[in-house]
């Protein structure tokens, strides 16, 4: 019998591999470039393109996952992800970004799809789960960034070699995952208070009333202005720290480093959550900490210096992505509602987060510095500031009810 530790655990397992195939380009991005030939704007479209597609696929997740069940849409992903990463190891520009296009595809119904199945298997552990999925989130995060340049090195200097390394983790994931999976269920089942997969949905909720809701729209705004300043940052600041004189080996270091402080602060944050007697002052704090980080990285970016950016850079993204990910579940009464949230949130923030690295680098491009697209991701953390400050209000989408989500359900050992 599948007992919820395992679901749990192969949750998590999936979650570590929704971020690997696009962290590790970043640090082998000048490898990409001189290898392809092409200019630095062509060569942060694979990063780029997940993010898009991360928006638009996210809105065939809904029909999917009444027509194969949850969980079984969980594994599928896995499998498409695998395949994605693998795709990298063909010698050609063709198959490398069709490659990037499936990861994507396969990433964004994953994201959308992981709220969702918490909210319906961990509905007493919301808090617990949610910080732990933001853990593994990172936890993937670092490690593609940490070492994708070594694994280059090892193989010979070959980026295509390093990038689908990737899919190692990504098929463990799917094995670990393939037993849940493949269970015949084509209803709602409890084993061991963990709801199972499929859903048959009786008042299912329509998604386009969502796009009416203020409430909805406010997880939407601050869900998509903190990926643009994640995935911007996730793309371009290697080559910064590289361009003020650090190695590509220690730029990635960087990187990766400032996923620990990011874990601690998303674990931190249900704690924050629940014991502000502002709702909106865990915004306000992890805003405050990536501002901090930016502003340090804008006027000493060499040196010993950067390292403490990135501690504060990595505390304000840890803390808002597991902030943003909460409010789509906190402001959501049940696993329906979630899941079209989910989409909402996503599919919409992820189209906006897709501007992110191409705006990112083209201000570089334009303006031969690094200035002009910090200054612009402080401007992004002002708006984000606004809309997660009204995401943080404790109300129901599609309902003037007050939530007691806060209080019921954000509770870290729970």
């Amino acid at each position: 019998m599948i007992t919820g530790g395992f679901i749990g655990a192969g949750l998590l397992l999936i979650a570590f591999n929704l971020r690997t195939g696009v962290a590790s380009v970043g640090p082998v991005l000048s490898l990409i470039e001189s290898g392809l030939g092409v200019s630095p704007a062509t060569a942060s479209l694979l990063t780029t393109i997940p993010v898009f597609a991360f928006g638009v696929f996210a809105f065939l997740t809904p029909s999917l996952s009444r027509r194969v069940g949850l969980h079984r849409l969980l594994g599928i992903t896995m499998a498409a992800v695998a395949a994605g990463i693998g795709m990298r190891l063909i010698p050609s520009p063709i198959t490398l970004f069709s490659g990037t296009v499936l990861l994507g595809a396969a990433i964004a119904i994953g994201n959308v799809c992981m709220p969702a199945a918490i909210k319906h298997s961990f509905a007493s552990r919301v808090g617990l789960m949610m910080g732990l999925y933001s853990t593994a989130l990172f936890l993937g995060a670092a490690a593609a960034s940490a070492f994708t340049v070594p694994l280059a090195s090892a193989f010979g200097g070959s980026w295509r070699a390093a990038l689908a390394f990737w899919l190692v983790p990504a098929v463990v994931a799917l094995l670990v995952w393939l037993p849940h999976s493949l269970r015949n269920t084509g209803h709602i089942r409890e084993t061991k208070g963990v709801a199972d997969g499929t859903e048959k949905l009786q008042t299912e909720p329509r998604l386009a009333r969502l796009f009416r809701d203020r409430v909805a729209w406010s997880v939407t705004g601050y869900m998509g202005l903190q990926s643009l300043s994640y995935y911007a940052a996730l793309t371009w600041i290697p080559t910064l720290l590289q361009d003020h004189g650090a190695s590509a080996h220690v730029a990635g270091l960087m990187l990766s480093y400032s996923s620990f402080p990011a874990i601690a602060a998303a674990l931190s944050a249900p704690i924050l959550m629940r014991k502000s007697r502002r709702t909106w002052f865990p915004v306000a704090v992890t805003a405050a900490l990536g501002a901090a980080g930016l502003t340090g990285l804008l006027v000493a970016p060499t040196g010993a210096a950067p390292w403490i950016w990135m501690t504060l850079l990595g505390l304000g993204q840890g803390g808002t992505i597991a902030l943003s990910l909460s409010y789509i579940v906190l402001r959501s009464p049940d696993a329906q509602h979630t899941g079209h949230l989910s989409t909402m949130a996503q599919g919409v923030g992820y189209v906006v987060a897709g501007f992110g690295p191409l705006g990112l680098g083209l201000l570089h491009s334009t303006t031969d510095g690094w200035t002009m697209p910090l200054l612009a991701l402080l401007l992004v953390l002002v708006l984000q500031f606004a809309f997660g400050a009204s995401a943080s209000r404790e109300r129901y989408v599609l309902s003037n009810r007050p939530s007691r989500a806060r209080r019921d359900e954000v509770r870290p050992g729970s």
